[in-house]
């Protein structure tokens, strides 16, 4: 439940002012006298917090010039369009041959070996947690939970949301914004999230921040919020369209529950792409968000809504000392449900 961290984003286009349907150019290179507050140099390791063997990323918590410091390192992606001289300049050590199977070692020229690193400094105990591995359990969330435990609790989280308002004020990033609405109620902001590489559009992923900041989370949206919402869905579909040439219906349009900061937002990422946050038990479709509204002005503020919860984050501790959570069991209006506790992997999200 910690706040997020900055995404990562990226320059689009090309000469017509549209990117290539399978490439997205490069950002621009950090030169070497450019200033940066942290040197990941004197990088020193405290602890692995969680290692990703599916996802090739590993987690650790160290410190940097004496500031708590955590670093992710994430293994990128391969681009086709390298793929020639990854096999022509590489070297080869032969690890072994049976008949037709033979293993190597590849050793890719340092240009074709990079690890995507993001930094978080000065890290807090919050963020810590956050990428720290940890059993999650379901949590079922009642109108009357998230009024009286849920609420309270996020009013009493120093949860910064400077970082988005620095987007939306054009203090930051403003050169790297796919597009924009600047209507102050129904407008928005779309620009790329940290998990896409931004080197190829197989794993695509872009946010829409809204400029209102009234609306915290799914549990604030009420009709009036509608053309907001058919907003977002239309002129994002569109930009993402004449920005890479993805057509509509190749894309996953959602908003998460808990979301993992609380200024709303929306998640578009290709089909594809099996990112991260979009299981069931997360992810809510806006095209479904849309269709509930129209039903029932009031569907988000008076259902049960069900979502994960991990074992060290702070609502989780709320819930069971409201007596809303115990001893494996979930306290529902229909009483105890069991649940398991299954381990499942958790990633970052601004969302």
């Amino acid at each position: 439940m910690a706040d997020s961290s900055k995404r990562g984003v990226c320059d689009t286009g090309d000469n017509d002012g549209k990117a290539s349907p399978n490439l997205i150019t490069k950002k621009p290179k950090i030169e070497p006298g450019d200033a940066h507050p942290c040197d990941l140099s004197g990088f020193g390791i405290q602890k692995i917090l969680r290692d990703c063997v599916r996802e090739k990323t590993i987690f650790v918590h160290g410190k940097v010039a004496e500031k708590e410091a955590v670093v992710i390192l994430e293994k990128t992606p391969f681009n086709e369009d390298t793929l020639d001289e990854l096999f022509r300049d590489s070297q080869f050590t032969l690890e072994s041959n049976n008949d037709i199977y033979t293993t190597f070692q590849l050793q890719p020229p340092a240009h074709l070996n990079v690890i995507k690193t993001t930094l978080v400094c000065p890290a807090t105990e919050k963020h810590v947690r956050k990428y720290q591995e940890q059993d999650t359990v379901l949590v079922e969330e009642t109108a009357e939970d998230y009024l009286s435990i849920t609420l309270p609790f996020l009013k009493n989280q120093s949860f910064s949301l400077q970082w988005v308002y620095n987007i939306l004020e054009k203090k930051a990033e403003a050169d790297r914004v796919v597009y924009e609405d600047p209507d102050p109620n129904l407008g928005f902001v779309l620009l790329p999230d940290f998990k896409w590489d931004q080197m190829q559009l197989d794993n695509l992923y872009l946010i829409a921040i809204v400029h209102r900041r009234d609306v915290k989370s799914l549990r604030d949206l009420t009709s009036e919020h509608l053309p907001l919402l058919r907003n977002i869905e239309e002129k994002g579909k569109n930009a993402i369209k004449e920005h890479y040439g993805i057509q509509s219906n190749k894309l996953r349009v959602y908003v998460h529950y808990q979301p993992s900061y609380y200024h709303f937002h929306v998640h578009f990422n290709v089909l594809k792409y099996d990112a991260p946050g979009t299981g069931v038990e997360k992810a809510h479709l806006l095209s479904n968000i849309i269709q509930n509204l129209e039903c029932d002005d009031q569907y988000y503020r008076t259902r049960t809504l069900t979502f994960p919860l991990r074992e060290l984050d702070g609502l989780l501790a709320r819930f069971k000392e409201a007596g809303r959570l115990y001893l494996g069991s979930v306290v529902s209006q229909r009483g105890a449900v069991p649940y398991s506790t299954s381990k499942m992997k958790i990633t970052r999200g601004k969302g």
